[in-house]
């Protein structure tokens, strides 16, 4: 075995150990410790600290997520950290929740059970695990696939946490996708894949006051179904409003499990956002961008300041609605995002 040495956590007071060639985000992964990290792949910069003593290298990053001016500033990506020696980090942003809520990663192999087609473009594939994963509402797995290439990618749950056994993913499929695109033949029941996780800090706070407000778009859908169902697991009792935007009619699915979901919860409200409705003269619901609805819908309701925000979807909707929660008093500290980000070859119709 290598070298070990020993990061401290500033201000919480958390130490760990970190082994030789792992990253300080992949060993807090392993010992259980949840910090703040979206891609871990840097590309950003949810996981940037400021490094105050050690010595270190890193891996290649974005200049987007760290750029040279914080690089001079000894700010750093846990996420691309190699440990030379001891370190002492002072974390920019910790959440004592997400600590409180670690789950140790963990590497289990299971097997596909079933992909289903949920529109022209969107999937749901199914997996049996070999023994079960504890996971948090919101959460995601990194999936690799067998084979010489072990391609790996990213993506969040659909079902609850207490189906530990067995995970859904709703994904969307890329023309491009090396992954995605094998969802239509090549995954089939019976395949064996490797699980890692779970990581994600979008997951549901509980015991909380106020209104829930889900956005997503695409395969967003998946981690927010989750939260969705946990929540009503949970039996608390909070006004969750749940805006999804897509292109076309033809793009919506679970249509009618919403619709039951809303008799079942007076509660509970469904809006579905088009972008491209065109000359659909038969859509009577809302028409344009998600971020924009959201937006008169906070200004109409009063919504503002008292609500967790769960938003997940592409990156370009998570940035667009970054300043419409802003400008409606949203507080940082109870918007939660996953930006959905495809891999270099998976590039967005």
């Amino acid at each position: 075995m290598g070298a070990t040495n020993t990061v401290r956590l500033h201000p919480v007071g958390v130490e760990f150990e970190v082994e030789e060639n792992e990253t300080v985000l992949e060993a807090a992964f392993r010992q259980g410790i949840a910090l703040p990290h979206g891609c871990k792949e840097g590309q950003c910069s949810a996981c940037k600290c400021i490094l105050t003593d050690g010595e270190i290298e890193l891996k290649k990053y974005s200049t987007f997520a760290l750029n040279e001016m914080e690089r001079g500033q000894d700010h750093i990506l846990l996420c691309r950290t190699l440990a030379y020696s001891d370190l002492d980090i002072e974390l920019l942003n910790y959440d004592e929740e997400l600590l409180s809520k670690s789950i140790p990663v963990k590497t289990i192999e299971g097997t596909v059970t079933g992909v289903i087609d949920l529109t022209h473009d969107i999937r749901r594939l199914e997996i049996s695990l070999d023994q079960p994963l504890k996971f948090w509402a919101g959460q995601y797995v990194d999936i690799t696939l067998p084979g010489a290439e072990a391609l790996t990618r990213s993506f969040s749950m659909a079902n609850t946490p207490g189906e530990s056994e067995r995970l859904a993913f709703i994904i969307k499929k890329y023309p491009n996708g090396r992954f995605s695109s094998k969802l239509d033949g090549e995954l089939t029941p019976g395949t064996r894949l490797r699980i890692k996780g779970p990581y994600g800090t979008c997951f549901r706070r509980e015991n909380r006051n106020g209104a829930v407000i889900l956005v997503g778009g695409g395969s967003g859908m998946s981690p927010l179904w989750s939260i969705l169902h946990d929540h009503i697991a949970s039996g608390e009792q909070r006004p969750v409003y749940f805006f999804y935007g897509a292109r076309t009619r033809n793009d919506l699915f679970y249509l009618d499990r919403l619709a039951e979901i809303a008799a079942q919860n007076p509660d509970f409200t469904f809006v579905p956002v088009l972008s491209h409705a065109g000359d659909d003269g038969d859509w009577q619901g809302e028409k344009g961008f998600v971020h924009e609805v959201v937006g008169a819908h906070l200004r109409r309701l009063g919504l503002g300041e008292d609500v967790d925000v769960y938003a997940c979807g592409p990156a370009p909707m998570i940035e667009a609605l970054t300043p419409v929660l802003n400008m409606n008093d949203v507080e940082a500290e109870r918007t939660f995002f996953d930006k959905f980000t495809p891999a270099p070859a998976e590039v967005p119709a």
